[in-house]
């Protein structure tokens, strides 16, 4: 370890955070006056890297390499610009969490249309011309293309800053981030303000990712993990602090660095594989950051918003004609496997359906009554899961036994995850639960002699008695029947509604003698538990468990899934989980651009109902009532 070494990872730590600067500093905007959490501003950055690689190929002997860079942020502007007036605009007034929904299909589809113009193959740029070499620092080669972005990063913020505090225009958006609907009310053309900050923010993202083209090849995984990495660094951060922004990245891109020098270190006996942590320390620093300021290292507190959403309908127990329903739906489930009988692959797709029902209520469970949004749920499914492989593999335990056992592990998980998160509020704590899912993965992910590592564990097969996928079909159908009608229990219990006080008003529900705090953590066990039930069903239904059922993409689908069916409904997390599991088999059979035509699904079903199938389906059953009623007063 020499200190020339030293100096170099944290002259390349100072070039990683410039760029993640860039993105973060348009994500944190577009937050801070939208209050969008624009799931799409990681492929503005994939975009930007595959436009600057065209117009370097194509342009730059003409305009030059740098012109070409410039050109490619601006077309990101111009299709963050466009994003915002189609679609975003129309949905405003909606749920945030159904904006976010909006973003994410987003994500699919430029995946997808990324994939059809420039194929899937990894495409690197050519070397900066002027700057292709090394300078020596310390001993030692150093890209000279780098000490070019280590200058960028402060120059944007010195832009950024003048931008917002020197300009009239700027000092709109600083009142809009503080409170936009007082801004609204001064005669302020809101669309437009918020159209230029959208595109200013997609440009600044654009303009990172086609900076980034000489360091790294473009390829479609840009996206997700940029996206993760923005999100961090503007959490940390705090929400809509641009210096903050700047600030966080240098943190965690120092601390990567600094975790990369040290590599392996022997101490009292043991290896410590420091830089193992690379994979995991943003997430790492966020946990701690948010658990010490729970707003950020530079945020505070986000103002109560004066936009109402749409009302939430009472919950009704079920009427004899909903309990007539309930009882046709499930004969003709347990009747599925006789019906497919020449076609296995059926009952395979409803099992997983039933999975994914469980595992989406569950993520209501804490959403709706709660009221606590997660972006790490898929930490108690991937828990459930790996406790059930392990029960079996190593305990050599009964399928039925680990099945009983595993929704303890992963329900021990949440209450441990769940203490801190609750303290949180908002985006924060959604956040941190993403953090704890992360940290999570990439635990199993590095665990070779435990969870089998990136292999994951194969040979976790149902017991002799369920081996046939009808039977297991029914022990599936029997306990997420059991689990969905649990929930459904606590929701009309109690607990249920002392929980949805707690959403709606904590300082009342505090002021009549609730424990808010302990109710939500209970909530966050309770949730993790069912969720593990379903990771556990899960592993046996496939044979095999890997690190990815841990990851970011899970718990997005159980979001989808919600968000889908609607969150203001019982019944929403299964039609959601219906819908989704089934475009996801159907388009991925038959098209290549299966992302691209469910994000148009979801695009459609946003703007169309806005509240979720269910939400909408029961809006319209109670307008129909209520006219009936009225006719019938009449």
């Amino acid at each position: 370890m020499s200190v020339s070494g030293f100096a170099v990872q944290l002259l390349n730590g100072l070039a990683s955070a410039s760029s993640l600067f860039f993105v973060a500093a348009g994500l944190s905007l577009i937050f801070g006056v939208t209050r969008i959490v624009n799931f799409a501003h990681g492929s503005f950055f994939m975009v930007g890297t595959y436009l600057a690689y065209t117009l370097v190929e194509r342009t730059a002997a003409s305009v030059g390499y740098g012109t070409a860079l410039l050109l490619a942020a601006l077309g990101v502007g111009v299709l963050g610009a466009l994003t915002e007036m189609l679609l975003l605009r129309r949905i405003y007034k909606a749920p945030e969490l159904f904006q976010l929904l909006a973003t994410f299909a987003l994500v699919l589809v430029i995946k997808d249309a990324i994939l059809w113009l420039w194929g899937p193959e990894e495409l690197l740029g050519p070397r900066m011309p002027g700057l292709a070499g090394s300078v020596l620092v310390l001993g030692r080669q150093f890209p000279a293309y780098d000490l070019m972005l280590i200058a960028a990063g402060p120059l944007m913020l010195a832009a950024l800053w003048w931008l917002l505090h020197r300009t009239r225009w700027g000092t709109l958006v600083r009142a809009a981030t503080q409170d936009r609907d007082m801004v609204n009310a001064l005669g302020v053309n809101q669309a437009w303000l918020f159209t230029a900050v959208f595109a200013l923010g997609a440009f600044l993202a654009g303009l990172g990712g086609a900076l980034q083209l000489p360091r790294e090849s473009a390829h479609l995984e840009m996206d997700l993990n940029t996206l993760s990495a923005a999100f961090v660094v503007v959490v940390v951060g705090g929400m809509g602090s641009i210096p903050g922004a700047y600030l966080a990245a240098l943190l965690i891109a120092e601390v990567k660095a600094v975790c990369i020098w040290l590599g392996v270190v022997q101490w009292a006996g043991m290896s410590l594989s420091f830089s193992k942590l690379t994979l995991v320390v943003d997430f790492v620093v966020m946990a701690v950051v948010l658990v010490w300021r729970p707003w950020g290292l530079m945020g505070r507190a986000p103002a109560p918003s004066r936009v109402v959403g749409w009302r939430e309908m009472p919950l009704r127990g079920l009427s004899t004609w909903g309990l007539t329903v309930l009882g046709l739906v499930l004969v003709l489930l347990l009747a599925l496997p006789f019906w497919t009988a020449d076609s296995p692959y059926t009952t395979v797709l409803m099992i997983d359906v039933l999975i994914a029902a469980l595992f989406a209520a569950s993520l209501h469970f804490i959403m709706g009554p709660a009221g606590l949004h997660s972006f790490g749920h898929a930490a108690y499914f991937g828990l459930g899961a790996y406790a059930a492989a392990l029960w079996v593999r190593h305990a050599g335990v009964s399928m039925e036994m680990a099945l009983l056992l595993a929704p303890l592990g992963a329900a021990l998980g949440a209450a441990v995850f769940g203490w801190f998160a609750v303290r949180l509020s908002g985006v924060y704590l959604t956040m941190l639960t993403l953090a704890f899912a992360q940290i999570t993965w990439a635990v199993t992910f590095q665990w070779d002699g435990l969870t089998g590592g990136s292999n994951g564990l194969t040979g976790v097969w149902p017991s002799e008695m369920f081996s046939d996928k009808r039977f297991y079909y029914w022990l599936t159908m029997s306990l997420v029947t059991a689990g969905v009608l649990g929930l459904r229990r606590i929701m009309f219990s109690p607990m249920g509604y002392a929980l949805r006080a707690a959403r709606d008003s904590g300082l009342r529900a505090e002021a009549i003698g609730i424990d808010v705090l302990r109710l939500q953590w209970l909530a966050f066990v309770i949730a993790g538990g069912f969720a593990g039930l379903a990771g556990a069903l899960y592993a046996f239904s496939k044979g095999s468990i890997s690190p990815e059922v841990l990851g970011v993409g899970k718990s997005v689908d159980g979001l989808v899934m919600v968000l889908l069916g609607g969150l203001q409904t019982l019944t929403g997390p299964l039609w959601g989980a219906l819908a989704f599991t089934s475009l996801h088999d159907v388009m991925a059979r038959h098209t290549d651009y299966w992302r691209a035509a469910m994000g148009a699904i979801i695009l459609l079903l946003v703007l169309l109902f806005p509240q979720g199938l269910a939400g909408a389906w029961s809006s319209w059953f109670q307008r129909g009532r209520d006219r009936s009623l009225s006719r019938t007063r009449t």
